[in-house]
């Protein structure tokens, strides 16, 4: 957790200090994992973000037999309708990366604002949140997720807010712990001593004070959605129209034709996995800073 700053001398209540968040990431920028992982995040991020501007055609368009692993003109051949494979990856990383984001947002989002509520409450309303969120977390995501989306029409913001949903009661519990730390600590009980409204002080003493395993839980939840958002799209349930392409998606429609012709799998594959691998790195550097054992082997 990152440093917590002592009450001010002349009575008041000294907030954090502001520069403790970019001094966290500077501290994980200095590790190797870290700045592989974000090598390799960004690597991906540019090939889904300007796939769809340097892309040589249209995304549906049929410009072969189907399945067809060498085609003239084409780097990757045709899918199992006569896409151009290479034109439906570059087209197909998009939706994964903006579903992906808006998850880990809203949930985490979520997440810490019950662990707000029930970690400086000390009331009931701690003891009904945590039963609750108890509840959703005997259920794993992918569960909740298809429990939801076949009650509800499979949209691109029921797919958000079921995935976030499962990531909500993770976070909570996670930050919870973090917030009651703080709780305890000799500014805050300064600060209620002064009578000052319990949401300044949440949003001022305590969450400046737990951005350390907040950031470590964004990067935790970005990785867990990147998995369910393009499994989600593998079951024909991110929501997205039926011909859009998508990577999870690519990988359910090659998957038959594996044998005869891989690149349709194996373009999509790659891709979550490196981007995955690469959330995975940034988290676990973020993760070592906020504990203070970011030093690397051998210094």
């Amino acid at each position: 957790m990152s440093a917590l700053v002592p009450p001010a001398g002349d009575g008041g209540v000294t907030a954090p200090v502001a520069g403790q968040t970019p001094g966290l990431l500077r501290r994980s920028l200095a590790t190797g994992r870290t700045r592989a992982g974000l090598a390799i995040t960004m690597l991906v991020v540019a090939v889904a973000v300007v796939g769809p501007f340097v892309a040589p055609g249209g995304e549906t368009a049929i410009v072969g037999p189907p399945n067809a692993s060498e085609v003239p003109g084409l780097l990757f051949g045709t899918d199992v309708t006569g896409r151009d494979v290479w034109t439906r990856f570059l087209h197909g990383g998009i939706s994964v990366l903006w579903l992906s984001a808006l998850c880990t947002l809203v949930g985490v989002g979520a997440g810490l604002l019950i662990a707000l509520l029930a970690g400086y409450s000390r009331t009931w309303v701690d003891e009904i949140l945590m039963r609750t969120t108890d509840v959703f977390l005997a259920f794993p995501a992918i569960v909740l997720a298809l429990l939801f989306l076949a009650i509800f029409q499979p949209s691109a913001w029921t797919v958000i807010l079921t995935v976030a949903l499962g990531h909500a009661p993770r976070v909570a519990r996670v930050m919870r712990s973090a917030v009651l730390d703080v709780a305890g600590r000799d500014y805050v009980r300064s600060a209620e001593s002064m009578g000052l409204r319990r949401w300044s002080i949440r949003l001022g003493d305590l969450l400046p004070n737990v951005t350390g395993p907040l950031m470590v839980e964004c990067g935790l939840r970005l990785t867990y959605s990147i998995g369910l958002v393009a499994g989600l799209g593998f079951l024909g349930l991110s929501g997205l129209a039926i011909d859009q392409a998508d990577w999870g998606l690519m990988i359910n429609e090659g998957r038959t034709a594996f044998t005869v012709q891989p690149w349709p799998v194996l373009l999509p594959v790659t891709a979550i996995g490196l981007l995955t691998v690469g959330t995975n790195l940034i988290a676990d550097g973020i993760a070592r800073a906020a504990a203070g054992t970011d030093r690397e082997v051998g210094e």
